[in-house]
């Protein structure tokens, strides 16, 4: 089970902002627990961090969490001292509306709140209407331009202003979730996997870029450089346990059912059988998510990197994905750390990746 101090580190990872391109402080974090238990642990030009056990050994796994989630970035400042923000990442705006907007200024945070005009206002026809991001802007309680532009500039990035709570059945709430919990995750499979290791040289990445990574990200530059011969990618997907969501669409994936794992066109059939096998030997429930095309994670740029990597996904379950309040249950995180410590451990030497 997840203990006390690794909570508290997950906890301090998902409440400190990183949205993408802005992941320093949640990279600060994680190296900083990474280093209590191996010695070599770095990060790059880009931001990515990583964190390795058994330098000397072989194959190369790679296990990629990414550390970036959605936010805002500062578009417009007007004379009479108004915020008007662009999107990082894919939002939908009506989950904007009324909330508290917390700001990385050069100075310090800077909280806003998001503004749009009173329903008691609105034309019936208006009333109807989503919101769009332009018509929203953030007010952070100044009288102009000029107040504004003593913290805030263009360019700097923001993140709702929610921290993470504790919910019954083993449950937490917070924003961030995706995907700082493949970087928690992938670090604590480290953790376990560092105490009784296999032959496998292991690192583990917490990546930067995901959510705006059309073109392979940080994932892409981690690969590159680690020259893993397997990957096992670590995100969140949709929990299909609650109302308003269409299973034979989207499979059936319960929080505290266990890990999701992939299965599809860019899924290494070898590395899926390894996580299969595994976790049947180890008793870890899991379900499987069939997916025809690319996976929408990190997966997809790492499998093609190089001279080709033999590349998994498991996914956490998340409710109310891209919210301030995304929802998971530690269980579940638990056992998908479990299950990526002792996969490694079943690689070795002999092990061919070859799709045959």
């Amino acid at each position: 089970m997840l203990n006390p101090s690794s909570i508290t580190f997950l906890k301090r990872l998902l409440d400190t902002p990183g949205p993408s391109g802005y992941e320093a402080a949640a990279g600060r974090i994680w190296r900083e627990e990474a280093a209590r238990f191996t010695k070599h642990v770095s990060t790059d030009v880009a931001g990515n961090c990583m964190a390795e056990v058994n330098p000397q050994g072989s194959p190369t796994i790679m296990l990629d969490g990414h550390l970036d989630e959605i936010g805002l970035i500062v578009q417009y400042i007007d004379e009479e001292g108004f915020v008007y923000i662009a999107p990082i990442g894919g939002w939908d705006p009506q989950v904007l509306v009324g909330q508290r907007i917390r700001f990385l200024g050069r100075g310090g945070d800077v909280v806003g709140v998001i503004g749009k005009k009173p329903i008691h206002l609105m034309k019936n026809s208006d009333r109807e209407h989503a919101s769009k991001i332009t018509d929203l802007w953030v007010d952070v309680g100044a009288a102009n331009r000029a107040e504004v532009e003593e913290r805030l500039s263009i360019g700097d990035a923001g993140v709702i202003d929610s921290r993470s709570v504790d919910f019954p059945n083993n449950r937490l709430v917070s924003r961030s979730i995706d995907n700082r919990i493949g970087a928690f995750v992938v670090l604590e499979a480290l953790r376990r996997y560092a105490e009784n290791p296999g032959p496998a040289r292991v690192v583990a990445a917490a990546t930067v870029q995901e959510e705006i990574a059309w073109h392979g990200g940080g994932a892409l530059v981690c690969a590159h450089c680690i020259h893993p011969q397997m990957a096992i990618v670590v995100d969140v997907t949709f929990a299909t346990d609650h109302p308003n969501l269409e299973k034979k669409e989207l499979g059936e994936h319960k929080m505290g059912g266990g890990p999701v794992v992939s299965r599809g066109a860019l899924i290494s059939p070898v590395v899926f059988n390894l996580i299969r096998e595994t976790a049947a030997a180890k008793q870890i429930p899991y379900s499987v998510h069939a997916v025809g095309r690319d996976t929408s994670t990190n997966a997809d740029a790492i499998h093609i990197a190089r001279e080709g990597v033999a590349t998994a996904l498991v996914s956490v379950p998340n409710r109310y994905m891209h919210s301030p309040n995304e929802m998971i249950s530690l269980e579940d995180v638990d056992k998908a750390a479990t299950l990526l410590a002792e996969t490694c451990k079943a690689v070795g030497a002999k092990t061919d990746f070859t799709a045959r």
